[in-house]
């Protein structure tokens, strides 16, 4: 239902979606069944293609092309699919979207060389693309979202970091991602400099409010609604914002310490969503995310007239107002 909502804000798009979709399909395709029927196992698996859309929209604001485009939507798509099978392995996650992961179905071999065949054809994608700012953004973008990753193993299980080290995680988890698809598709469609800019700054706080959104859904949506059990990222040793703002409550902290020690029993799980649910982690966190849906917000108003502004300004509040 929340995936039909957000179709509905790009409905003029969603002929250039179906070719992007295609299109994603033959890139996953292969010799190797192994490495064809993984990927493959994620494509179906569903997914908003925000970033694919970001693209699009950003393209928008210059000479669009929707067969130019494409190759640039692709592979952002392709490096967002490789980021979650990878991930799935770190965070030996069981299921995706409601399925069993790659590394789930398969196993972490399978997995990781997964991973690594999608960036590789999201890398053989770009080359299609002559514009060379686009590919140093799209490096740039990879190398930091391997960085992303490896601070991530950093910070699992640590409990004494401050909000500003989640700041900066979210930051290439998400957020920049989010970033390089608005900003990619407005240069590579020759857009002004300026304007790329509002666009890229957009998708950078946009991408952030809908990060912190994600994480405050963890511990709010049912175990039905996420197609997980709530509480999962905890669980995994991933230290969200809610988490950080009630880690010294002394009536929750025993019960964050035994998820992190992978000794929290299912009563305690609940106890521990029914108390992180009703403390002022929640609100806080969501005024947080807040800030930073303003401050996309903002950005659209600077753009240029046109069209697509209402889309963007709508998308935008979808993500940051969503309840699962």
């Amino acid at each position: 239902m929340e995936k039909m909502k957000l179709k509905l804000l790009y409905a003029d798009l969603q002929s250039d979606i179906r070719i992007i979709e295609k299109e994603l399909e033959t890139a996953l395709d292969s010799s190797s069944h192994y490495l064809k029927d993984a990927s493959l196992h994620l494509l179906k698996a569903g997914g908003k293609r925000i970033r694919p859309v970001f693209v699009l929209l950003g393209a928008k604001f210059g000479q669009y092309d929707i067969h130019q485009m494409k190759n640039v939507a692709v592979p952002l798509e392709l490096i967002h699919m490789a980021s979650l099978v990878h991930d799935d392995v770190i965070d030996d996650s069981e299921l995706r979207r409601g399925r069993p992961t790659v590394k789930s179905q398969w196993n972490n071999r399978v997995a990781m060389y997964t991973g690594d065949f999608i960036f590789a054809k999201a890398l053989e994608y770009m080359t299609k693309i002559e514009n060379q700012k686009a590919h140093e953004i799209l490096s740039n973008t990879m190398v930091e979202i391997c960085l992303g990753e490896i601070i991530q193993i950093e910070d699992k299980m640590h409990l004494e970091q401050n909000i500003r080290d989640y700041f900066r995680r979210i930051k290439r988890k998400t957020a920049l991602l989010i970033s390089s698809s608005c900003h990619l598709g407005a240069v590579s469609a020759g857009a002004e400099e300026q304007v790329a800019n509002h666009i890229k700054r957009f998708g950078y706080y946009v991408g952030m409010s809908f990060q912190i959104i994600d994480d405050i859904l963890d511990l709010t949506a049912t175990d039905k609604q996420l197609g997980k059990p709530a509480g999962s990222d905890l669980m995994q040793g991933n230290i969200t914002l809610p988490v950080l703002l009630v880690k010294d409550d002394a009536d929750i902290r025993p019960l964050i310490d035994k998820a992190l020690a992978g000794t929290m029993n299912e009563d305690e799980r609940q106890a521990f969503l029914k108390k992180i649910r009703k403390s002022d982690a929640i609100e806080e966190s969501y005024r947080i995310s807040n800030l930073y849906l303003q401050k996309a917000l903002e950005e659209i108003d600077a753009l240029p007239n046109n069209s697509v502004k209402k889309s963007l300004r709508d998308i935008a509040l979808y993500m940051g107002k969503r309840k699962f």
